[in-house]
């Protein structure tokens, strides 16, 4: 099963950079005002329609598994915000965790 998030965000143009030129995904106009990002399978659909109330936010995390999560990780450190580093966690995976334009927790993982 594929999962595939639609989300708000502040700025369509600033989401794009931000994803294709710093995180380096596949960035693709879907609609006006909506774009998708994937990097590995994973799926992000971003809109600035007014679907929902308020300012975009998310309480979680949301991650993306990755083939070699250790060179992804040296590849954008220099250029995000980082919630924190990359480490082995006690449930067995490899990851760090960083902060989009957004303000959304984005983590990048790989089983261990």
């Amino acid at each position: 099963m594929a999962l595939k998030l639609l989300l708000k965000c502040g700025n369509i143009k600033e989401t794009k950079a931000f994803y294709s030129e710093l995180l380096e995904f596949d960035v693709s106009e879907s609609d006006e005002g909506t774009c998708t990002v994937e990097k590995e399978g994973g799926t992000i659909i971003f809109t600035e329609e007014d679907l929902w109330s308020g300012y975009p936010k998310c309480t979680g995390t949301i991650y993306f598994f990755l083939q070699d999560v250790d060179a992804y990780y040296e590849l954008v450190k220099e250029s995000v915000i980082m919630r924190w580093p990359i480490e082995d966690m006690p449930y067995g995976i490899r990851e760090f965790g960083i902060k989009d334009c957004n303000e959304y927790t984005l983590a990048f993982a790989k089983q261990i």
